[in-house]
C-alpha cells in the first residue's frame, strides 16, 4: 500500500495533538487548574490543528 508523502508527519502531529488533549483534560480535572497552562496547551493544539489542515 502506498502512502502519500507527509502522511507520517500528519500522523505525528495527530499523536502530538492527542497528547496535548490528554494534558488539557488532566489539567482541567485538577481542583485548581492553572489558567496559564490551560491557555498554553490550547494554543499549542490550535497551532498543530492549523498545520495539519495546511498539509
Amino acid at each position: 500500500m502506498l502512502t502519500s508523502p507527509g502522511t507520517g508527519h500528519v500522523d505525528a502531529l495527530q499523536t502530538k495533538h492527542a497528547g496535548l488533549d490528554a494534558r488539557l483534560r488532566a489539567e482541567l480535572a485538577r481542583p485548581a487548574p492553572d489558567a496559564a497552562m490551560v491557555q498554553d496547551i490550547k494554543k499549542q493544539k490550535l497551532r498543530i490543528k492549523e498545520e495539519i489542515s495546511r498539509l
